[in-house]
């Protein structure tokens, strides 16, 4: 069996889900699903229905159930917005049946763009600059959502979001010290005057609003024959804060001219998908927020996803995490950094 399949007692679920009216019978047809590095994605069958379940990773790292506390709250949150996701099923926010906290969502009839386009959109230049802008409007329609009335009122912390992320990221980054064998920030092209500029140019105030966190190709779904996206997936980094983040993200990890700046980013055929000026010009046409600093927010999400990138590094070289995939992530972090000076100069 499966390692991850292994970790789930199917019979303990089959029980918990019997109490929370979800089909009947034993589980079949249990498969892991591709798609992230971290926590355990599983679709099952039970009866006539079909399920994905979510849990967090083999060994849960410190804060890996209160992720996924959070990410059933958000969703549930989601259930009545027109913001694209997976519908929340049933959540266990203890840790008594699986040993770990766990939700159950509805499967999503969807591919997601990294993995290689199907026709029709790998043959059609107009599906795919359609897919480009509904990526937009995805981020776009979750910053519209009124954190307050879905009851996410205590989520995050928005008072001083902005102000804090710099202090908060160097002080990510001066705790990879602790991996013995990372060369450290020396080795990162221009991480501190990175820090510095974004310290100087902050924007002057935001309205706060819900953000994904995370937002790139990798994390979404579209809809099999049509440019639409299905869901937006993997909700491990949400938080109330500045929505306008999740547009610098999405500009920051946009491929130039089909090159994709982070490994794993990479779509093809390029061809068709509007450039980071029309992802811009688009989110504005669909928002009713002030891109006049987007400049600022890519460069903040160049630097703060460069350092998480840069934390496997550090475990890689102490040992704790797969070299090749460490190399791998050090290469994104220090392009990012470079995107981000050429940015600033």
């Amino acid at each position: 069996m499966n390692d991850r399949l292994a970790r789930i007692d199917f019979d303990r679920l089959a029980r918990w889900m019997d109490q929370q009216g979800l089909g009947e019978g034993a589980i079949e047809e249990a498969a892991v699903l591709a798609g992230g590095t971290q926590n355990i994605l599983v679709r099952f069958r039970r009866g006539d229905r079909e399920y994905v379940l979510r849990r967090p990773p083999a060994h849960p790292r410190a804060g890996s159930n209160d992720t996924m506390r959070r990410e059933m709250t958000m969703l549930a949150a989601l259930a009545d917005t027109d913001v694209p996701h997976p519908g929340l099923l049933a959540a266990c926010a203890g840790e008594d049946v699986l040993g770990v906290s766990f939700y159950l969502m509805q499967p999503i009839d969807g591919f997601n763009p990294t993995t290689g386009l199907p026709a029709p959109h790998a043959d059609d230049p107009a599906m795919r600059r359609r897919m480009g802008l509904a990526l937009v409007e995805g981020i776009a329609a979750l910053g519209a959502v009124d954190y307050r009335a879905v009851g996410l009122q205590d989520f995050g912390r928005p008072e001083g979001y902005l102000e804090r992320q710099v202090d908060r990221w160097q002080r990510q980054l001066e705790s990879y010290r602790a991996f013995k064998g990372w060369p450290g920030a020396g080795a990162l092209p221009g991480v501190a005057r990175i820090a510095r500029w974004l310290q100087d140019h902050l924007p002057a105030r935001f309205e706060p609003g819900i953000l994904h966190g995370d937002y790139h190709f990798s994390n979404v779904l579209y809809r099999p024959r049509s440019a639409e996206l299905a869901a937006i997936v993997d909700w491990e980094l949400t938080t109330v804060g500045d929505p306008l983040l999740d547009l610098g993200w999405l500009l920051a990890t946009w491929p130039e001219h089909g090159e994709a700046v982070v490994e794993g980013l990479t779509v093809s055929p390029w061809d068709g998908f509007p450039d980071a000026g029309e992802l811009v010009s688009h989110y504005q046409a669909h928002s009713h927020r002030d891109v006049s600093s987007i400049h600022w927010y890519a460069v903040l999400a160049c630097y703060k996803l460069a350092l998480i990138l840069e934390g496997t590094y550090a475990r890689a070289c102490a040992g704790q995490a797969p070299r090749e995939v460490g190399e791998r992530l050090h290469r994104s972090t220090v392009r990012l950094l470079e995107r981000a000076l050429s940015w600033i100069d």
